[in-house]
């Protein structure tokens, strides 16, 4: 599902946006800001509406990657880049390879300002084709010595995330007998439903692929359809899907004590942050909770410490979300703003652009 949104505000140091000559897709990269470091985010293919939807994803996602990777400590900018398929489009294996190389030649246009890596509707293999066209590109197979999927470390700091979050809402972060709402059953969700249904939670999940309800059947989960899976009472929403859910209508409704989950910008505007607060709805700011995987992609790249060690960074993220909802508190703000906060002080006290090498 998409939800058309408005264009953000044009904050971006660069956009390239093409047609790409193999493909004829439409094609954007999104460099937000190297203040920090060579940019770091992922690649998306999706099916948009209009162009222009493809556009402000790219510019939306890109600046939500200069928050996560700031607040995440890591000294890396924050980029995106999408490959937008007209609705009802079915790339075949060849259409798919030149999207790929496509976007190899887009991100290679910015000389390392940008890396890009596998997100929603790309793979690992996609980017084993990218990197054909250019060396800004991070997240190969393991077969070929690359990092592999990080799905795994985004899905690991988002349990921690979960944990902190119950226990702020609880008084616990045992997910045992704790009611939560899983929407969406990507590579993430998936893995996380898995992690908690073994750990005795009480399960209600979704998703826009009727195909997952044999997932659901196999962890004894409850099955919702898509859309309604708001109203289902929880300890914790879980949005794991396509940004934009949380509108005013589905937080009015929203039937839970707190929102955390991997999906990025999953409200549909930033007051919505006010709006759950106001409900005492506690919100997980998505950019803090989603940040295993570029924090492995980054770590792993730049070899900055073994696998375990990286893995514990991305544990750690629990203990970050921690400090942010102590501050939130403190100063009497939305986690939000106070994540956000964070990320403001890092960028300020930066270091000068990334050289284009």
């Amino acid at each position: 599902m998409t939800h058309t949104l408005p264009l953000p505000d044009f904050t971006h140091e660069r956009v390239e946006v093409i047609t790409g000559r193999r493909s004829g897709l439409f094609l954007a990269v999104a460099l937000h800001s190297s203040v920090l470091g060579s940019a770091l985010g992922g690649a998306r293919l999706w099916s948009y509406p209009h162009w222009s939807d493809a556009l402000g994803d790219a510019l939306r996602l890109s600046a939500a990657m200069t928050l996560k990777n700031a607040a995440a400590g890591l000294d890396a900018g924050g980029g995106k880049s999408v490959i937008a398929l007209p609705e009802g489009t079915v790339l075949d294996a060849e259409r798919r390879r030149a999207a790929f190389l496509d976007l190899g030649d887009a991100v290679e246009s910015l000389h390392g300002l940008y890396r890009t890596a596998e997100d929603v509707g790309s793979t690992t293999e996609d980017m084993l084709v990218v990197s054909e066209r250019t060396d800004h590109v991070v997240g190969l197979p393991d077969a070929v010595g690359g990092s592999g999927e990080p799905a795994g470390p985004t899905s690991l700091g988002v349990y921690e995330s979960l944990r902190a979050t119950l226990e702020r809402v609880t008084g616990s972060d045992d997910v045992a007998g704790r009611r939560i709402t899983i929407s969406g059953l990507g590579q993430v969700g998936s893995r996380l439903a898995v992690r908690l249904a073994a750990e005795g939670a009480e399960l209600t999940v979704t998703d826009v692929n009727p195909a997952k309800q044999h997932l659901a059947a196999e962890l004894g989960a409850r099955w919702c359809p898509p859309g309604e899976e708001h109203l289902a009472t929880a300890d914790v929403f879980v949005p794991a899907g396509i940004g934009g859910v949380l509108t005013d209508e589905v937080i009015d409704a929203l039937d839970a004590r707190a929102v955390c989950g991997p999906a990025n910008n999953p409200l549909a505007a930033r007051a919505g942050a006010e709006r759950l607060a106001g409900r005492g709805i506690l919100y997980a700011p998505d950019f803090v909770v989603n940040a295993g995987g570029v924090i492995y992609l980054d770590l792993e790249a730049k070899k900055l410490g073994t696998r375990p060690e990286i893995m514990e960074r991305v544990s750690a993220i629990g203990d970050t979300l921690r400090r942010i909802y102590d501050e939130a508190e403190t100063r009497a703000v939305t986690p939000l703003a106070a994540a956000e906060g964070l990320a403001a002080e890092r960028l300020a006290g930066g270091r000068a652009p990334a050289l284009a090498s």
